[in-house]
């Protein structure tokens, strides 16, 4: 079992490659692996409870641990109180250990 990082910066609402890239993360994690999906920057946007991050939601019941960076949440008016449900605001210093962890980590 590897362990994975992906950190995701874009809106699915933006672009359609985010929605790949969350997609990456529930086939990681089908294939037995342990995932991480760390929102960051404008990628914080789809982790909102609301009817569009629905797929955010499921992800984190699949097993994914599903982090929200917790300034780009901020810069953004987004409380804690309006994240999706499995989401977790976390600072980034989380990316750093998972580095330092040797886990690997991919960027989009």
């Amino acid at each position: 079992m590897a362990k994975y990082t992906l950190i995701a910066s874009r809106d699915t609402f933006e672009s359609k490659e985010a929605e790949k890239y969350i997609a990456l993360a529930g086939d990681l994690k089908s294939g037995g692996n342990e995932v991480t999906l760390f929102l960051v920057q404008n990628g914080v946007l789809c982790a909102r409870r609301c009817p569009g991050t629905a797929t955010i939601s499921k992800l984190a019941e699949s097993g994914v641990t599903v982090l929200a960076d917790s300034f780009a949440l901020r810069e953004r008016g987004i409380t804690g109180a309006r994240l999706a449900p499995g989401v977790r605001a976390a600072d980034l210093d989380v990316i750093v250990d998972h580095m330092a962890e040797g886990r690997k980590v991919l960027w989009n």
